[in-house]
């Protein structure tokens, strides 16, 4: 899940909440969205593997 902050960046968030915090886990803040789903297709190759 991506967001755009209010400093223009982008972050990429986890889909489930984590259960320690009560928040989504901070997967990465990146300058661009492109920069961000690339990280995220990355993410999801490494947990499925």
């Amino acid at each position: 899940m991506i967001r755009k902050r209010a400093s223009g960046k982008y972050r990429l968030y986890s889909k489930k909440v984590d259960p320690k915090t009560g928040r989504r886990r901070n997967l990465g803040t990146f300058s661009t969205r492109a920069a961000a789903e690339k990280h995220e297709r990355a993410v999801q190759f490494f947990k499925r593997r």
